[in-house]
């Protein structure tokens, strides 16, 4: 029989998962870690499921409940099943523009650009409104005729969204960085699953881990002309100095992670630091496109 530990918890505390195996270094048979978000209307209540095959341990419970400062652990027993495996399965594939994500138990679409995110510990997976949308605009300015060479992607989670903008821009070097060490390794990981290369080359990808633009690698790129952050509301005011500074002129801002009663404030902000707008979008959650001034 399979077992199932349910935490309710912060977005801030899912993003911060540790490494199951880290988490129980103890263990032939760690956990597998699933985050996931149950409502979009309140974006920053999440919850943490762990598998077992197992029932666990009284140990093993207080080692989850270090994971969330404020839930109680229920836990439930599940049957023979692979139940990770089901809880991806039910991942329906997304469509957004000429992508295609989808997880290991759905084939690919041999007319799309494909992308395999496996649903797991990092964000990103395609899942949430705020990557298809980003993933959709990307797709629009390309269509429209625009042309990047210098990419970042902050706030990367899974690595999707530098791997979907090298793809339409194959010319184009690409860093993509986060602030969880974790959302890097899988980077890595989908970096190899889906064929992207590692490297300074043209077409190529730097994975870095870094608090917003403060990273070496990130400075030696500058400026670039396309820069993509799918992170939150108030990161992306509190970084839109570094981030415009950060880019070329008439350079070229995706940003989302924002409810659209947010919006205006972040607008505000770049507007602010000279941006225009091109793009609010009209969904509940917005993806921004912006573009820098030529100064």
């Amino acid at each position: 029989m399979s077992w199932r530990v349910t935490l309710d918890c912060t977005r801030a505390e899912a993003e911060a998962l540790p490494d199951s195996e880290h988490l129980f270094p103890f263990s032939d048979f760690p956990p597998v870690f699933v985050a996931d978000e149950p409502d979009p209307h309140a974006p920053d209540n999440w919850r943490i499921h762990a598998y077992f095959a197992d029932r666990p341990s009284v140990e093993e419970l207080e080692r989850l409940a270090t994971l969330a400062a404020n839930a109680d652990s229920r836990i439930e027993q599940l049957g023979e099943e692979d139940w990770v495996s089901q809880s991806q399965s039910g991942l329906e594939p997304i469509r957004a523009g000429r992508f295609f994500v989808h997880t290991p138990s759905h084939a690919p679409d041999p007319t799309a650009i494909n992308f395999e995110i496996d649903a797991g510990l990092a964000f990103g997976t395609g899942q949430h409104a705020t990557t298809a949308g980003c993933l959709a605009a990307l797709d629009r300015l390309e269509k429209a005729g625009k042309r990047f060479t210098n990419i970042a992607d902050i706030g990367t989670g899974t690595g999707l969204l530098a791997f979907a903008a090298l793809k339409l821009w194959p010319g184009a070097r690409g860093i993509a960085t986060d602030i969880d060490p974790i959302s890097i390794d899988v980077s890595q990981d989908n970096a190899r699953i889906n064929h992207v290369k590692i490297g300074h080359a043209p077409g190529e990808i730097l994975l870095a881990v870094a608090d917003g633009m403060d990273h070496p690698m990130l400075a030696t790129r500058v400026p670039f002309d396309l820069l993509i952050a799918n992170i939150l509301a108030g990161p992306l005011i509190e970084l839109a100095p570094a981030f415009v500074k950060a880019v070329a002129p008439g350079a070229t801002l995706v940003l989302a992670g924002l409810l659209d009663t947010q919006a205006d404030a972040v607008i505000a902000a770049y507007e602010a630091e000279s941006m225009k707008v091109l793009e609010r979008g009209a969904e509940e959650w917005c993806v921004l496109v912006l573009v820098a001034p030529f100064r």
